[in-house]
């Protein structure tokens, strides 16, 4: 690389920061100075909070919500590879039977969890 990439680099992050900085320090300056009791509450809209800060969730919710994580993720690595399927299957014919073996595992947990009945709300 050249020095004058590394300049130009340099540059980028100091207009970064510099605006950020000035950003900030404008919005202090210039800002509204309100101070309302209503603004200090840990909530500033809905209703007043009511019983313990720490309430436990059920185990179940985090459970729904590390499914819903997994199946979300299998989305993510299928549309790239529908992407690159016409260019890649002229040249490799095992990246069909790659995903559909990728397809095979997920359904077998999701039949697995199914079974268990832990997409079930009420038990």
């Amino acid at each position: 690389m050249q020095e004058n990439e590394f300049i130009a680099v340099a540059l980028l992050l100091l207009f970064g920061i510099l605006l950020a900085a000035v950003l900030l320090i404008l919005t202090h300056v210039l800002g509204p100075r309100v101070f309302d009791p209503a603004k200090l509450m840990p909530y500033e809209c809905g209703p007043d909070p009511e019983g313990c800060p720490r309430h436990q969730y059920s185990v179940h919710f985090y459970l729904i919500a590390i499914f819903f994580i997994l199946f979300d993720i299998e989305a993510v690595f299928m549309y790239p590879w529908a992407v690159v399927y016409a260019e890649l299957v002229k040249q490799q014919v095992w990246i069909l039977w790659d995903m559909l073996i990728f397809i095979g595992i997920l359904a077998v947990g999701f039949i697995y969890i199914w079974k268990k009945r832990a997409l079930e709300w009420d038990f």
